[in-house]
């Protein structure tokens, strides 16, 4: 496909193409896949969590109030479809200032916490808006490569570590 176009797919087009990922590829030696889908409750969400056995679902959000609606409303459906929430990540939950340390709410503060106090769900993260991620995601080079010791790097690997442990348990 030529890059600079749009791909404008409808549901059946994504849920064959998502088929053919699933089925038609050699998955040998993976042991988790995590697929990332749009934010909300669309019909290509719902149609992956009825025809893909799904071990858990992870809800990443802005503290902002129109994204928290959004993941507000991914729970929910997920608890509908009996698909276990395996917690909430809060992305860009401040910019911290890289001369003198400062952390400023950007989109919000204490907005995750209110709707993982309101709908039973753990926070399993809190990554700050970070430069470093944005050159790393730019160059192909992620920042727990790149900055391994930097906060977003050591919240990617406590995510990621959490995760795990919350699967094994399943």
């Amino acid at each position: 496909m030529d890059p600079d176009q749009a791909v404008v797919w409808r549901g059946p087009m994504v849920m064959g193409a998502l088929s053919k990922l699933l089925n038609q590829t050699s998955w040998d030696g993976v042991d988790i896949l995590i697929v990332d889908t749009p934010p909300g409750t669309g019909d290509i969400l719902l149609s992956l969590a009825q025809t893909v056995n799904i071990s858990g679902a992870l809800i990443v959000t802005t503290p902002q109030k129109v994204a928290l609606a959004d993941a507000a409303k991914g729970i929910n459906m997920f608890q509908k479809v009996d698909i276990p929430v395996l917690g909430l990540v809060e992305n860009m939950s401040a910019f911290i200032c890289g001369s003198c340390g400062a952390a400023t709410h950007i989109f919000g503060q204490d907005g995750v916490r209110s709707l993982a106090e309101k709908t039973g769900t753990n926070i399993i993260g809190s990554v700050p808006l970070d430069p470093t991620v944005m050159e790393g995601a730019d160059s192909g080079r992620p920042v727990t490569l790149t900055h391994p010791d930097s906060k977003p790097a050591l919240e990617y690997a406590n995510i990621a570590t959490t995760l795990i442990h919350k699967l094994q348990k399943l």
